[in-house]
């Protein structure tokens, strides 16, 4: 089991399919750092030698923001907003929709299972 990013990747899949466990790395980064490493994509995890992992390590280290750097980056820019009190950090901090979305119906996901209203009847 290869361990890049402080994730273990799965050794059965394609390389540019299990770099995709990383988080931060979708397919076209993945690509990416194919191209870059030299290694070819239909290759297997389980096929690469130890060198070709370390240097796909080594890549990943150098070049991309990932995992629990990204992570905390993300959760740094939600706080800001949140802080400044904008009308997104507002957004953020009820536990609604940011982008502009309907909330009358839909956004379950955002608010969470519906509750029902004692009392109200059609």
């Amino acid at each position: 089991m290869a361990r890049i990013a402080g994730v273990n990747i799965p050794t059965n899949k394609r390389v540019i399919i299990a770099l995709r466990y990383i988080h931060g790395i979708g397919p076209s980064f993945a690509k990416e750092i194919c191209e870059k490493v030299g290694v070819e994509e239909s290759r297997r995890v389980n096929q690469l030698t130890d060198a070709e992992v370390a240097k796909i390590r080594e890549t990943i280290d150098a070049g991309y923001m990932v995992e629990g750097d990204l992570r905390r980056d993300t959760s740094m820019n939600i706080k800001r907003l949140m802080d400044l009190g904008c009308y997104r950090g507002l957004r953020h901090r009820k536990k609604l929709p940011v982008r502009g979305q309907r909330t009358h119906t839909n956004a379950r996901t955002r608010k969470g299972p519906a509750k029902p209203i004692a009392g109200k009847k059609k």
